[in-house]
């Protein structure tokens, strides 16, 4: 199913643009060039044809969009197709409340994004990167209890949006595990991630661009929110960001990446044409 609507008022209004400056030229061109009749049907139903071409690529652009860049509350934003591993600066990966670091299906899954982190991007062992996390100057408030009823996986929980910044990574406790290890979390709590993940970020990105992809994006749940979409998981990092005291000076930015798969379901003409992207 097409993201925009066919007659969309956004697209209509760009042709209208684009048809007025065309038809603007063509009335002046007519001023002082005689068009033999025998031609005027055919250059008539040329135009036609144009006109329909133009409105179908304008729509065909608009539906089909898999970047747009932003500003939000002057941060330069860019949403976009790709890789977060390939972007420039830091890049936030997630992991659970415990920065567990247990690559096996049960904990952490193979194809997650901490999971390819780890096998694939990691360029130490996970025993050295679970020193360095408990060996990391945490804020007092950033580490909780122990979990000592935990029987896999590490005991030491961390406040969610606690960042370990690991080289040009910032990994940070994102999901709650519940006694299944399974991720999982509520609206509120996701609300009190992305506040507290953006003012820990303007603490430390050093003026460097930082890449996220869509957090909460796939395997997490969102108790009270089963259906909740991508699209609607994005506008609510945005929103965050907004209110937040983040602010990215040029020329550093904002990166979401979207993963090539999900931006079908994503309606980035929408989010262009929102203040602020919501």
């Amino acid at each position: 199913m097409a993201k925009v609507n066919f007659f969309d008022k956004r697209v209509v209004k760009k042709f209208l643009e684009i048809t007025s400056v065309v038809s603007g030229t063509l009335s002046a061109v007519v001023l002082f060039v005689d068009i033999p009749v025998e031609w005027k049907m055919r250059a008539g139903w040329s135009f036609l044809a144009l006109l329909v071409l133009t409105y179908l690529v304008i729509w065909l652009r608009s539906t089909n969009l898999n970047s747009i860049d932003i500003n939000v509350e002057g941060s330069d934003v860019a949403i976009k197709t790709g890789d977060i591993f390939q972007q420039p600066g830091l890049k936030a990966i997630a992991f659970n409340e415990y920065f567990d670091t247990q690559v096996d299906n049960k904990i952490i899954g193979e194809s997650s994004l901490n999971g390819v982190f780890i096998q694939k991007h990691l360029d130490i062992p996970p025993s050295q990167l679970d020193r360095y996390i408990e060996d990391y100057t945490f804020d007092c408030s950033e580490v909780l209890e122990a979990n000592d009823a935990r029987k896999q996986g590490k005991k030491k929980r961390y406040q969610i949006g606690t960042i370990c910044l690991y080289k040009d990574y910032l990994l940070t406790a994102f999901s709650r595990f519940d006694e299944n290890n399974k991720a999982t979390l509520t609206m509120p709590e996701y609300l009190e991630f992305l506040i507290n993940f953006w003012d820990k970020v303007n603490n430390i990105y050093a003026q460097k661009s930082v890449s996220t992809t869509i957090f909460g994006s796939g395997i997490t749940r969102i108790r009270g929110h089963k259906n909740i979409s991508d699209e609607d998981l994005l506008k609510i990092m945005l929103w965050a960001f907004r209110i937040s005291e983040m602010r990215f000076k040029y020329p550093a930015k904002l990166t979401i990446v979207i993963h090539k798969d999900k931006i079908d379901q994503i309606n980035l003409l929408d989010i262009k044409s929102a203040r602020n992207g919501v």
